[in-house]
Parts: structure tokens; C-alpha cells; sequence
């Protein structure tokens, strides 16, 4: 028996559970004025708190979006942007019994995938969650300069805070889902997003691209970090790329020609870029854009996976049967054939073996079966196998998400 319970968090307890999740990311306690700015983006419904004699000792968070898959559907998605447990509770099954009951209400909703970016790359596979994006940092040197061509030309503006809390929503939507992995924004994620970032303190700034159809098709939020010393007091400024998306790749080129282009920047950096991006091949030298880092982005998490299956589609390829076993969800325990045609469950016998949080990384298309294979992570009964899985989840692009949460 445990001595605390968990439920669904009330509208009065929305501010007790985000202070409770600032003090278990570290974050500075968070002042009224702030909270005016943010609170609306922290809705009571989608949170499971513990609670310990009506105190709040843990909280796990989602909302709810939609996120795009291999071969254009969009599924019904939770995005979860917040798990955290009071330092004198942890390592007492709280956040065990905060993810159980979130997914459990998840299935029950009939939500098909749950994600989240992981603060520790070790909590979440024992929930069913695996790395299913990365994202690179990306440096580009100054002076770097675009190739002739790479974009189609149109023009860039600056958008003042007001504009940007009015346009971005409706850019962002226009834009579209166009990588598997992407995820809607919505009208609750904005003010979190931009609300702090823009103001004078957040410092950051808003371009955006019209292209040469008169369309606004993409934009960068960006901000000016001061990288001089004592020692080095001519150094210039590092122009830090917080979100950049657009409706193409000509578009995408176009804002990153602007960029460059600001005076007095030494350098232009960028994290959780897709990690097909061509950057490098964009400029006339391509050693100034470096890939400094890769790491894991988004962490998926199949709630329903014999609907999840079903909804993406497949290359071709003989079909293979996967043995699916799943700790925290039963229902999605069996067998299921995938093949060219599509998916669903099967008495046939199983080809390959894995656990919830392997075929979430196999789902969007980022890790081969037989790299997983290799490492482990899958029970290979037909050696072919591994072979015709990699065929069948290929994707022509490479997913990512784009969306911090």
C-alpha cells in the first residue's frame, strides 16, 4: 500500500504542480508576473499529480496535438512536457504510478502515440518510450555564403512582439506536418513558447520569409548572445537559432542567407536541426557549417499499436511478423504482420521479438531493424528477417520533430 495517491491535477492545483516541476528541472522559482505570461499554457487536463496528505509530490504533464507518420497521416497524439517528482519522494514508485495512470488515461482516450523529450535518456524506455528522432547542432562560421540558387528568392522581415504573437500560429499550421515526427502546436503551447522568449529579458526576435508567390512559407526565431571577454573583447556575436521552419526547402534556404547576413556575427548556431539538413552543401564553402553534436530529439511511445501499425504505411518487401511485448499496456500484447499492404494482428508465428520501446524506434522510420538486432534490442527467430523489416520501415525522409515541449 502505497502513503500517496495519484488523480488528475484540479485548475486550482495548476500552479502548486508547475512551481513543485520548476524545483525538480532546477528552474528559478517562477514569479506571479510570469506566471500571468505562461499559466494559461499549463491547462489542468492531460496532468496526473501525487499527492501526499494534499500536497503535491510529483506531476506528469502532456496535451494534446496530433503528430505526422510515415506516409502522410496524422494521428492523434499526447505530447508530454513535464515529469517531476519533490527531491525527498524520489525513488518511491512515484513516477511509475504517475506514467501508469497517464498512459492508462491515454488508452482509454484512444490516443494513438504519446512523445517527450527526455531530460534523463534513462528513465523512459522502462515506460515504453524509445528514441524515435535526432536532432544535430550545427555551427556555421563567419563568413559563410549561400550558393547561388539555393533559394528561390522573395523577401525577409522582422516581426515586432505583437506581430509574432498574432502571425506564428497561423504560419506554423500553413506550414504543415510535412516530416514524419512533426507535431501541431496547439493554441496553449504558444504562450509558453513565446510569451517568455520575446520579451526583453527572452531577447529573442522573429523573422519570417515571404516567398515569390506573396505567401509567407517560413520563419526563424532567433537572439543575439555576446560571446566578448577581457581577453578577447572584438570577438563577435553568436546569433543563436531557437526555431527555424518552412513550407519548403527554398524557403528554409532564404532565412538562412538572412542570418548570415547580420552584421557583426561571428558565428550562427542551431540545435535539434534534422540531421539530413544540407547545410553544409548550401554554402560556397561548406567547411564553415560544422555538425557539432547528435542527439536523441523526440521519445515515442506506441498506446495503441495495432492502431499506430496500421495508420503509417510500409515499403516494399516480403511481410514480417512482430512479437510485441508490452509491460504497461497488455492490450497491445501479441503479434502483429507487417508487410506492403499494411498491418494488423496475426496467429502466424513470430519472425521477430522486441518490446514497446524498440518498435517505437523502429515506427517513424529512424533506426533500422538490423542495427537494433545487433544491438539486442530484438530477438531475431528468422534470420532474413531483420532485412525485409528494414525495408518495410524505410521512409524517403528522415523524421524529426522541430518542436521543443
Amino acid at each position: 500500500m502505497t502513503d500517496f495517491v495519484v488523480r488528475p491535477i484540479t485548475d486550482d492545483e495548476r500552479r502548486p504542480t508547475f512551481d513543485l516541476l520548476g524545483q525538480a528541472l532546477h528552474s528559478p522559482q517562477l514569479s506571479d508576473e510570469t506566471w500571468a505570461q505562461i499559466g494559461d499554457s499549463w491547462a489542468a487536463p492531460g496532468k496526473f499529480g501525487a499527492f501526499a496528505d494534499d500536497r503535491p509530490i510529483g506531476i506528469t504533464s502532456g496535451f494534446a496535438t496530433t503528430i505526422a507518420v510515415p506516409g502522410g497521416a496524422v494521428l492523434p497524439a499526447a505530447a508530454v512536457d513535464g515529469v517531476g517528482v519533490r527531491a525527498d519522494w524520489t525513488r518511491r514508485g512515484v513516477v511509475t504510478a504517475l506514467m501508469s495512470a497517464q498512459l492508462n488515461d491515454l488508452a482509454e482516450r484512444g490516443t494513438s502515440l504519446a512523445c517527450l523529450h527526455a531530460s534523463e535518456a534513462v528513465i523512459y524506455g522502462r515506460f515504453g518510450y524509445g528514441i524515435a528522432t535526432s536532432g544535430a547542432t550545427v555551427r556555421i562560421d563567419h563568413p559563410a555564403r549561400l550558393r547561388e540558387g539555393a533559394e528561390a528568392g522573395g523577401a525577409v522581415r522582422l516581426l515586432d512582439t505583437g506581430e509574432a504573437r498574432a502571425q506564428l500560429p497561423a504560419l506554423y499550421q500553413r506550414i504543415g506536418l510535412h516530416r514524419p515526427g512533426m507535431i501541431a502546436r496547439p493554441s496553449l503551447w504558444w504562450p509558453i513558447a513565446l510569451n517568455r522568449r520575446l520579451s526583453r529579458e527572452g531577447g529573442y526576435r522573429v523573422a519570417v520569409h515571404t516567398g515569390p508567390n506573396g505567401e509567407d512559407d517560413a520563419f526563424a526565431m532567433f537572439k543575439s548572445v555576446d560571446q566578448s571577454t577581457a581577453a578577447d573583447p572584438e570577438r563577435g556575436v553568436l546569433l543563436e537559432v531557437r526555431d527555424l521552419q518552412g513550407a519548403n526547402p527554398e524557403a528554409i534556404a532564404a532565412l538562412w542567407r538572412f542570418l548570415l547576413s547580420i552584421d557583426l556575427v561571428a558565428t550562427v548556431s542551431s540545435r535539434f536541426r534534422p540531421v539530413d539538413e544540407p547545410l553544409s552543401v548550401l554554402l560556397t564553402d561548406p567547411r564553415r557549417a560544422r555538425t557539432t553534436e547528435v542527439e536523441d530529439d523526440l521519445w515515442l511511445r506506441l498506446v495503441d499499436v495495432a492502431g499506430a501499425l496500421a495508420a503509417r504505411t510500409y515499403g516494399p518487401g516480403e511481410p514480417v511478423v512482430f512479437e510485441v511485448d508490452d509491460r504497461l499496456l497488455p492490450a497491445n500484447r501479441g503479434r502483429y504482420r507487417v508487410g506492403p499492404d499494411g498491418a494488423g494482428h496475426t496467429d502466424a508465428g513470430a519472425d521477430l521479438r522486441l518490446d514497446a520501446d524498440t518498435l517505437a524506434m523502429l515506427y517513424l522510420g529512424e533506426w533500422r531493424a538490423s542495427t537494433l538486432a545487433q544491438a539486442g534490442r530484438i530477438t531475431v527467430v528468422d534470420p532474413a528477417a531483420p532485412a525485409r523489416a528494414d525495408t518495410l520501415f524505410a521512409t524517403g525522409t528522415r523524421p524529426w520533430c522541430g518542436t521543443y515541449f
